[in-house]
């Protein structure tokens, strides 16, 4: 176990599902943490990677899976989708031991071979997803505005300065919320993320299935990704820009194939849309929004750095959409919530929909800040507020600008919440 450990908002979904089911699979992308979060819970545990016993383990799996699971419990097996056939028998393991908290799976992948997979397991797994460190837990947000209180408390009363400018929120984003950068001095603390994207093209997308991709096109790939973060943009779209306007260079099964690769590996995390109900019938717009799981992969396929989003406030504030979309999710997901877009034919949107399983639900518009900003982004909040059906779904819980910069967090005299995102929390 490491002696140093940094707890995570994730933890205490963690304890509690172990006590109420038998085994737990803890997902997400490579370094988000999901190890070192495990092992604090563990008290036995077997890493599938280890390159020195990974081909005695893997034989294990298949001729005697009994001494792979076979430890104290909670038992971890970090990696387990290495050897999928360990799914069937830890779901056999936990029926007929029937006690609960018996497994933590780990995985940075889906499965590559899901033949040797025959039940779902419902009723024995609960799954959870771990996302990179949201602000809060990095220690770059006071956390002093609870998501969960704004949920839960109507009244509930917000009032403190914010400690960031656009400088730091662009260090910030191309920093990420990989673990290990909490640790780093500033000057290299940039370096991880690189680091990270290098892995993904040259050997991640490769390895996770087998299938011999090529780092050129991957490389190509999540650029134009990192081009189209916080949209709505199509596949098509996509491969046109890859291509250059040469047609004959990607084709649309190639590049679907590529982004299949990439969700498995948990490094892209689309935002699906918000359908609610409206007083009037409007045609609402269904495509995803673009986001990698976290907003430092866009920078490092980019090549770019804090100076450059500075100096390109466009591409600035897409970009901090997706470190916003990430912090909302980890904030929610104790909650049961999920995060949603909202677009309409007539262009009437809404950057982010936090929806609890209650019918509860927040929308929440990303600005880089500023008065006109603001303002704009509020008057887009009430339209869409005015237009919901509140006899078939509740109002609305609350309505937010959630900003990059700004003095202070505080609720305007028409009810509007103006968050900076360094004083969010869950």
């Amino acid at each position: 176990m490491e002696n140093i450990y940094r707890h995570r908002i994730i933890d205490t979904e963690v304890s509690r599902r172990l006590k109420s089911v038998g085994a737990i699979v803890l997902e997400g992308a490579k370094w988000c943490g999901k190890s070192t979060t495990a092992e604090h819970h563990c008290k036995s545990a077997i890493f599938l990677s280890d390159p020195k016993r990974k081909s005695q383990y893997l034989l294990f799996a298949e001729e005697n899976p009994e001494l792979i699971l076979d430890g104290e419990i909670p038992r971890l097996i970090d990696e387990w989708q290495l050897a999928p056939e360990l799914w069937d028998a830890v779901r056999y393991t936990v029926d007929h031991r029937r006690q609960r908290g018996q497994f933590i799976l780990t995985g940075s992948a889906k499965p590559a071979d899901r033949t040797k997979i025959s039940h779902s397991g419902t009723g024995r797994f609960a799954w959870l997803r771990m996302r990179p460190m949201s602000l809060h837990e990095s220690g770059d947000s006071s956390g002093d505005v609870s998501l969960a209180k704004l949920f839960e408390d109507p009244d509930y009363r917000i009032g403190c300065e914010a400690n960031a400018d656009l400088k730091k929120i662009a260090f910030l984003i191309c920093r990420g919320g990989w673990p290990v950068v909490t640790d780093l001095p500033e000057e290299v603390a940039l370096d991880p993320a690189q680091d990270y994207y290098n892995a993904v093209v040259n050997i991640d997308i490769r390895e996770v299935d087998g299938v011999d991709r090529s780092v050129e096109r991957a490389r190509r790939l999540m650029r134009s990704y990192a081009r189209f973060q916080g949209t709505q943009t199509s596949v098509r779209q996509i491969v046109e820009d890859m291509n250059g306007g040469d047609p004959n260079v990607m084709e649309d099964k190639t590049v679907r194939n590529y982004l299949d690769a990439l969700r498995s590996m948990f490094v892209i995390e689309d935002m699906p849309a918000w359908n609610p109900n409206l007083k009037s019938k409007t045609a609402i717009r269904s495509t995803d929004t673009r986001y990698f799981v976290d907003p430092s992969i866009a920078t490092s396929a980019l090549g770019i750095g804090p100076g450059d989003l500075l100096n390109d406030l466009k591409a600035f504030g897409l970009i901090f959409e997706t470190l916003c979309a990430r912090d909302l999710r980890v904030y929610s997901q104790p909650l049961g919530g999920e995060v949603y877009h909202y677009r309409d034919k007539n262009g009437l949107e809404c950057d982010a929909v936090v929806h609890l399983p209650n019918g509860q639900y927040g929308l929440i518009e990303i600005k880089l800040g500023g008065d006109a900003q603001i303002e704009a982004a509020v008057d887009s909040l009430k339209s869409l507020a005015s237009k919901i059906d509140l006899e078939r779904m509740k109002a609305p819980s609350f309505l937010m600008v959630l900003t990059a910069v700004g003095s202070f967090a505080y609720r305007r005299r028409d009810g509007v919440l103006v968050i900076p995102v360094t004083t969010l929390g869950a």
